[in-house]
């Protein structure tokens, strides 16, 4: 028969994750990204605010420290996340990081939206996203894409965003004093 392998333990003080999202925009909603509510004729249809971004990000956070999805914590059939601001969903996020002994070093992500231009509006998403994470401004890069006229993003009628996040390790590496816990400010 098969040979049992004893494995031992590897442990890293970095780990990664990936998150997405997608949602359909529909008239009568609003369009809200990396907190920033941005006018526009649709927004997303989702159970919370239906922020893509912060969904994505929430789900890479999630996924790098093994910690599940965003729909285990936050289930679209709980009247308690309806209509909710997605960076709650954040908060409640990073606070599990900490609880596992975990700091973010950066965040990396992506919107996919063939219209409006959202240049205008990515400092004040990656302000709202750094405050609700605890982190600076500067470990946190979002950028926008079209689709190109190609797809539900390209022909405007969905809105994607993608994201990666770098966590360490506060157990194996001691946090420098501006990302302990009980930095987060307020959302």
């Amino acid at each position: 028969m098969g040979k049992t392998v004893q494995t031992t333990p590897f442990r890293s003080r970095y780990r990664i994750g990936f998150g997405n999202d997608l949602h359909r925009l529909a008239e009568g909603r609003k369009l809200i990204l990396g907190g920033v509510t941005i006018p526009f004729e649709k927004g997303p249809v989702g159970h919370s605010d239906g922020d893509a971004l912060a969904h994505a990000v929430c789900d890479a956070m999630l996924g790098a420290a093994a910690l599940g999805d965003i729909g285990q914590h936050f289930p679209n059939s709980s009247p308690q996340w309806h209509n909710a601001s997605s960076l709650l969903f954040l908060v409640h996020a990073r606070e599990l990081l900490d609880q596992a002994g975990y700091g973010i070093v950066n965040v990396d992500s992506t919107i996919g939206l063939e219209r409006p231009k959202l240049a205008p509006y990515i400092p004040r998403m990656r302000e709202k996203l750094a405050g609700a994470l605890g982190i600076q401004q500067t470990q946190i890069s979002v950028k926008a894409k079209t689709g190109e006229g190609v797809d539900a993003v390209g022909e405007g009628a969905a809105v994607r965003a993608d994201a990666i996040v770098l966590i360490e390790s506060w157990t194996l590496n001691k946090p420098p004093r501006s990302l302990r816990r009980g930095q987060i400010r307020s959302v």
